[in-house]
């Protein structure tokens, strides 16, 4: 594969994602704040360092992040009780229903722009999808 087949799918991928998370802005949730929420909803309890990593943002972004989740009831931090400075994150069930609302939105506007393509393009994509998501996983992997 060439490196301008990969910065084309590298750069349509990043549209895709900064236009979709806009698109979480209705819920009363910022986009990053929207990202951290599904993320805990979908992987359940997580430890703070653990949350920066996979969001790969720096700890105080995320504990800024997460303080504000907390403050809107959407999740709770909870202590560990052998180590007093650590913490660790879970969703509440008002979380669970904001995320919801939220993929719903996104889904939404997802499934209305498809739409408007023409069909031959919009197969395309729901053929693509598999080949997609074996992507994102193989960027999660170590290079």
């Amino acid at each position: 594969m060439d490196k301008e087949v990969g910065a084309r799918i590298r750069g349509v991928i990043g549209k895709l994602s900064r236009r979709l998370n806009a698109s979480s802005t209705g819920q009363g949730v910022t986009p990053s704040q929207a990202s951290a929420l599904g993320l805990i909803t979908w992987r359940g309890q997580l430890g703070l360092t653990e949350l920066a990593e996979i969001e790969g943002l720096n700890p105080t972004m995320v504990s800024r992040i997460v303080g504000r989740l907390d403050e809107l009831g959407l999740v709770e931090r909870v202590q560990n009780p052998q180590d007093l400075r650590a913490a660790t994150v879970e969703i509440t069930d008002a979380g669970r229903a904001t995320n919801e609302r939220i993929r719903e939105e996104r889904g939404s506007v997802v499934a209305e722009r498809l739409d408007r393509l023409p069909g031959e393009q919009r197969a395309a994509i729901i053929a693509a999808l598999p080949a997609l998501e074996a992507l994102a996983e193989e960027l999660r992997a170590p290079r």
